[in-house]
């Protein structure tokens, strides 16, 4: 009886089909802001190579490195949660452990990427 239906009957009722282009636009857009990010920070971080603590605390308390390495950071967790989440919602088939998943990533990605964040603040400002 499977056989009569079309590809769309099949579909309907499969959920919406419109978050779908947001999802990859800011995919393809957290890729592109990354690569001058990344650029950045590692050139950044390969000039810290070899100087003293408390130059590299200097650096990093200099506004415009404060908010580059910040916005590096949250570009590159966000950039892994669409792709990881992609990757789950393709992979994983059983309805229950794809969305445990998905939960269990975003909470995980959430915790790494305040924690970097925090560090890079905390050796901004001491503490």
């Amino acid at each position: 009886m499977s056989r009569l239906l079309t590809p769309l009957k099949k579909a309907r009722g499969l959920g919406s089909a419109k978050e779908g282009a947001q999802h990859w636009w800011m995919q393809r857009v957290s890729a592109v802001a990354l690569v001058p990010l990344t650029l950045w920070a590692a050139f950044s971080v390969a000039s810290m190579a070899g100087k003293p603590y408390e130059v590299v605390l200097t650096y990093f308390a200099a506004p415009f490195n404060v908010a580059m390495f910040t916005l590096f950071l949250f570009t590159a967790f966000y950039h892994a949660v669409l792709g990881l989440q992609v990757v789950i919602e393709d992979y994983i088939h059983h309805e229950g452990a794809k969305v445990a998943a998905l939960i269990a990533m975003k909470l995980v990605m959430v915790l790494l990427g305040t924690v970097s964040i925090l560090a890079v603040l905390r050796a901004t400002f001491g503490g």
